[in-house]
């Protein structure tokens, strides 16, 4: 039927180019911005934001990690340094242990012994302690956190948050090597024997930490002095091992965040990303498929014309 007032042809040929006209639109919105939207996969991009948040909180954690791998590196630079004051305090007593030496030899030795304990307590005690990191005292046990009066730090420990969820959190141990701990360290102990080279007693000494840094308590030619500083030696070893065991984990965890981000973020790219070959081929489609729809269009729209030759 040919028509003036509806021309349903030319009608039915803009709905076609109107629906062309939003697929092209839409195929330009994904290739612009390369993900999908909420109108393409509801549920899609609900799991997928859920997704992103769990990589972005893997990435955060894995900042918390190399952190804490920065502060078990700082604390055995200073462990390193604390063992080397420690043998040269070991050597100090040996030579120290020499009749054939005077007394003025000995103060001489005393005095350079004296000074490495002091470096130790500059290293480790008081508010004043060289081993921090980021403001956090390294050696005071405890947070490693000061109090806000008084010349101490707060209890507890130092938590790492190394997870993407709550609660996945590693402690990080430190020893406490001020000046003022008593931590008992280990023990000494003495032969006494008889014309025959036999043991007929022997007595064992416990050491503390304290005692071997405080000039007052221990010099150079102190009884059982090389004893005690071997024990410190061994005590100090411990400790770095102990820091070294906990950075080896660390880098575990790093290793792990790093993977599990990596499978989060491809996960997430599955559902969200664009596929930009097949969005480019889509979109190509869709821009044909318009210029003939406005050839088209304009076609359908010379149709009623025709009925001026009907009256003509």
């Amino acid at each position: 039927m040919l028509a003036i007032n509806n021309n349903s042809t030319a009608f039915s040929v803009f709905a076609n180019f109107s629906t062309n006209m939003g697929a092209l639109q839409k195929s330009m919105g994904h290739l612009s911005t390369g993900v999908k939207t909420v109108a393409d996969d509801a549920s899609g991009v609900a799991i997928s934001e859920r997704l992103r948040a769990q990589a972005k909180n893997s990435a955060s954690a894995r900042s918390n990690v190399d952190n804490a791998i920065s502060f078990t590196q700082t604390a055995d630079s200073w462990l390193q340094k604390v063992n080397d004051v420690l043998a040269r305090m070991s050597e100090l007593s040996i030579a120290a242990n020499d009749n054939t030496k005077n007394s003025a030899d000995r103060a001489n030795i005393q005095l350079e012994f004296s000074e490495m304990q002091n470096e130790i307590s500059r290293i480790t005690s008081k508010s004043t302690a060289a081993a921090k990191y980021n403001g956090l005292y390294l050696f005071r046990g405890g947070t490693g956190v000061a109090v806000t009066s008084g010349d101490s730090v707060q209890s507890g420990n130092i938590e790492v948050q190394v997870g993407s969820d709550q609660n996945q959190t590693l402690t990080l141990n430190l020893k406490d090597l001020q000046v003022t701990n008593t931590e008992v360290i280990g023990t000494v102990t003495n032969y006494a024997y008889d014309s025959s080279n036999a043991v007929t007693g022997s007595t064992r000494t416990a050491v503390q930490w304290a005692s071997l840094i405080d000039s007052v308590k221990l010099s150079s030619t102190s009884s059982n002095a090389v004893g005690k500083l071997s024990l410190a030696i061994d005590h100090i070893a411990d400790s770095r091992a102990s820091i070294g065991a906990q950075q080896s984990r660390l880098q575990q965890t790093r290793s792990g965040l790093l993977a599990y981000e990596d499978n989060i973020r491809a996960a997430e790219s599955k559902i969200r990303d664009i596929d930009m070959a097949r969005e480019s081929a889509d979109f190509a489609k869709s821009q044909i498929l318009m210029q003939i729809g406005n050839a088209m269009l304009a076609q359908a729209n010379q149709i009623p014309a025709q009925a001026i030759q009907l009256i003509g």
